[in-house]
């Protein structure tokens, strides 16, 4: 439980924003320069840092940003992996998911390539509490509300 005087320590939180930013591409043009301009923060210093954070993956990553803006114009931001639905069409070689999905499949992905973006999205910050098992299991989820068949092998 926390004390009073851990209370008194926080920063009173202004906002909680969340923005898909490509990766090394942070710039102060939208979506970066509205969403963190209207609290008044720092554009440039969250460019510079995100960009560096960001470096090693391939440009045009989408990468999901939760910030967290304070009243003394301060922030915090974790970055998170990039969504399962693109991993999936990454994965399946399509641009875009089925437009009827359990009617129409558009591609078909083995068991193996959804155990690999598992353990990728087993690194993020807010599934590694996750087991493999269950995180499988909503990629599948995904994957068939997308029109993506899963098999056990192509």
């Amino acid at each position: 439980m926390a004390t009073l005087k851990d209370a008194a320590a926080r920063k009173p939180v202004l906002a909680t924003i969340r923005l898909i930013v490509p990766a090394g591409a942070a710039r102060p043009a939208p979506p970066v320069g509205p969403a963190l301009g209207f609290y008044r923060l720092n554009l440039m210093a969250f460019c510079k840092d995100f960009n560096a954070r960001t470096q090693k993956y391939k440009a045009d990553t989408p990468m999901q940003v939760t910030l967290t803006a304070y009243k003394d114009s301060t922030f915090e931001f974790v970055v998170k992996s990039p969504p399962v639905s693109w991993f999936l069409k990454k994965a399946a070689g399509i641009e875009t998911a089925s437009g009827r999905p359990g009617h129409s499949a558009v591609s078909s992905l083995s068991l193996r390539h959804v155990y690999e973006i598992a353990k990728l999205k087993q690194a993020d910050p807010f599934c590694k509490h996750m087991s493999l098992e269950a995180l499988c299991k909503s990629i599948i989820g995904t994957a068939n509300s997308m029109g993506i068949e899963i098999v056990k092998d192509l």
